[in-house]
């Protein structure tokens, strides 16, 4: 079993957890019931996918999830600023998901980067 000091796997839950609990609270209308609906689906595939990155079967195949779950936070972000128009009084607890996921985005641009940095290491050799 694995023993983090830091554990993404666990933030990344946390943060689909906030993002349901956001959602559930938000009025839903012709307008801002398909946001929620893409919120939901992006918020939360980005823990699904960290996990299967952590569970990746090569290098490339991790860089390849990490680049999914990146790709889910920035659309997080997106939904997130959507919602803040769609639901004006609810626009405070839609900027602090979004600064979670902005960390969060940043987190797996650097995951990238380093698993890069490692592939083109072992192309090269020693």
């Amino acid at each position: 079993m694995k023993n983090h000091s830091y554990d993404l796997e666990e933030r990344t839950a946390i943060f689909g957890e906030a993002v349901i609990e956001f959602c559930l609270s938000l009025p839903a209308n012709a307008v801002s019931a398909p946001i929620i609906n893409q919120l939901v689906r992006a918020g939360t595939s980005i823990g699904a996918n960290y996990c299967e990155a952590d569970e990746a079967e090569s290098k490339r195949d991790f860089r390849h999830k990490i680049a999914i779950c990146r790709k889910e936070a920035k659309e997080t972000k997106y939904w997130l600023r959507m919602i803040a128009k769609a639901a004006p009084s609810h626009k405070t607890t839609a900027r602090a998901l979004w600064r979670e996921t902005k960390e969060l985005h940043l987190i797996f641009c650097a995951s990238i980067r380093t698993t890069d940095l490692n592939l083109r290491k072992e192309r090269l050799g020693p």
